[in-house]
């Protein structure tokens, strides 16, 4: 198994599944036409594609999934809280095939486990993925920690995890106070911390490779969210990989 990133942050998120012969989307945040050019740079094509997972509404997140998926006729799967909401207004979906959030499923050589996540969305979930020997969990846009999350991504062997900002920039940030609370509050987005705080409750012990991911660009700092990671896991900085918002990370195999 292998995972590659099209991009990760506010601005568009999308990232790629790899299982024997199956390959899926999570979220598509970019055009069609972006979407597409970068996964050329992965030397991928929309129509390698099984499916789009789809995690929740928002439109970094959604916004481009609809519209790829009609013109290259692929099955979404998605919540029906998600489906209802990203849903609305849109005159013309595509095979939409909704899901249980609790509940595992398969898509080809791919096993996919939804599970749900608190955010300020619909009906959001978050996805872990295994080929029958590996594992990899995704945590993204989610503002705390649940048990249900840390049984999910137990000894996993890789590991995306959102690192969105810290504390103290988003505390000195000239965002208005009510977007700091949202961004700060349990439905928004996880903190370095706690990030960190999860790693130290986990198993990790698999783990081939960690992606701090979501990153803001206004309130946090590649360097930061690294530091905060390395240090739960006690090693060294390199060890820690960071998907942007313009390049995302290039093919992560699962060994």
């Amino acid at each position: 198994m292998r995972f590659a990133s099209l991009g990760s942050g506010s601005q568009g998120n999308a990232l790629i599944v790899d299982a024997g012969e199956t390959r899926v989307m999570v979220d598509c945040g970019f055009s069609t036409k972006m979407a597409t050019a970068r996964l050329a740079r992965l030397g991928a094509a929309p129509d390698d594609l099984a499916a789009i997972l789809v995690t929740h509404e928002h439109g970094d997140h959604v916004g481009g999934v609809f519209a790829l998926a009609r013109r290259h006729r692929l099955p979404v799967y998605l919540t029906h809280g998600t489906h209802a909401a990203a849903s609305r207004g849109v005159a013309s979906l595509p095979e939409c095939r909704v899901i249980d959030g609790h509940t595992p499923f398969a898509i080809e050589d791919l096993e996919v486990t939804p599970f749900p996540v608190p955010h300020d969305a619909r009906e959001p979930v978050q996805y872990a993925f295994g080929d029958g020997l590996h594992r990899l969990g995704v945590l993204t846009d989610t503002g705390s920690i649940t048990p249900h999350i840390v049984d999910v991504l137990q000894a996993c062997d890789a590991l995306v995890l959102e690192c969105n900002h810290d504390h103290a920039m988003l505390a000195a940030s000239r965002y208005p106070a009510a977007l700091k609370q949202r961004i700060a509050g349990r439905f928004g987005h996880l903190e370095n911390q706690q990030a960190a705080t999860l790693l130290r409750r986990i198993d990790a012990g698999r783990l081939q490779h960690l992606v701090a991911a979501h990153l803001s660009q206004e309130n946090n700092r590649p360097e930061l969210a690294v530091r905060a990671l390395a240090s739960a896991l006690d090693c060294g900085d390199e060890w820690i990989g960071v998907a942007d918002q313009d390049g995302g990370f290039g093919w992560r195999q699962l060994r």
